[in-house]
């Protein structure tokens, strides 16, 4: 099958509308529409429903999904691979969680380029289960995650184990207003164990799902919150935060998962690299 129809066939989804994708590939609407057509009649089935609002997969549609997108970043892995830079011996392909990216993924690509000049580099960040998906389709030779979800064919290794530490700003000091603290997403396994340790702790009125924004807002505008006691370590130390001592502590491990099938060549220094880097930050 045409790489390009399924890249148009992901484009639509993504606008909503045959249009829209049209102007974001450099197309015209009749040549969008003549790749979903031909392939429709390669599948056999309808993709679209189509009207004025926009277009909405079918059930048909639904299922190719994932298909689509294996297929695209199996494809776009390949041209990366077969197309290495000149000098370069193999391409390492890692994942990372978007809090995980400084100072932990910055460390690793330095150490990688010093140690092992002669490898390409490519480092994909996004969420958790997109992650997932790219190591089990070999988009990716591994990932770092925060948890590791058990998954047929997939190893996950213990990389490091943190603390999320409840942390607040010494001046101006927080109130008892629950707006003192803010809520940082660490994941639902976080928020389970929150809640059974502190039953009584009322909602807060501002979360944020990426910790170094939450850290900015608390020390402009005071407060606390849960945060991996290596990333605030700075701030401890030179006293912008105190630890809120008779708070409890979480674990919050992250692990690198990668095919159980894995090519060594690349893994074991990608695995060393990472094992440095984590031991720099702890």
């Amino acid at each position: 099958m045409d790489i390009a129809a399924a890249r148009t066939f992901l484009e639509i989804v993504r606008t909503g509308n045959f249009v829209s994708a049209a102007a974001s590939l450099n197309l015209t609407q009749t040549a969008v529409s003549a790749r979903i057509r031909v392939l429709e009649e390669q599948l056999g089935r309808t993709l679209f429903h189509r009207n004025k609002a926009g277009a909405r997969l079918t059930p048909e549609g639904e299922r190719f999904l994932r298909f689509a997108t294996t297929m695209v970043q199996s494809w776009d892995r390949a041209r990366r691979v077969v197309a290495l830079p000149d000098g370069k011996d193999m391409m390492i392909m890692l994942g990372a969680q978007l809090s995980l990216w400084n100072p932990l993924i910055t460390a690793w690509m330095c150490w990688m380029r010093r140690e092992c000049p002669h490898y390409a580099l490519h480092v994909q960040i996004a969420g958790a289960d997109e992650l997932m998906e790219q190591v089990q389709n070999g988009s990716l030779d591994a990932a770092v995650l925060y948890a590791a979800p058990r998954r047929v064919g997939i190893a996950a290794e213990l990389l490091f184990e943190e603390k999320l530490v409840l942390v607040r700003t010494v001046s101006p000091a927080p109130t008892a207003d629950p707006a003192s603290q803010v809520w940082i997403d660490w994941g639902p396994e976080f928020a389970e164990r929150y809640f059974a340790a502190l039953p009584d702790e009322a909602n807060p009125v501002i979360s944020v799902s990426h910790g170094p924004l939450a850290l900015d807002y608390i020390l402009a505008m005071g407060g606390s919150g849960y945060f991996r006691r290596g990333f605030v370590k700075p701030y401890l130390d030179d006293g912008r935060l105190v630890q809120v001592s008779e708070a409890p502590e979480f674990s919050y491990s992250a692990y690198v998962v990668h095919s159980a099938k894995a090519d060594e060549t690349a893994m074991t220094p990608l695995r060393a690299g990472l094992r440095h880097a984590a031991s720099q930050i702890l």
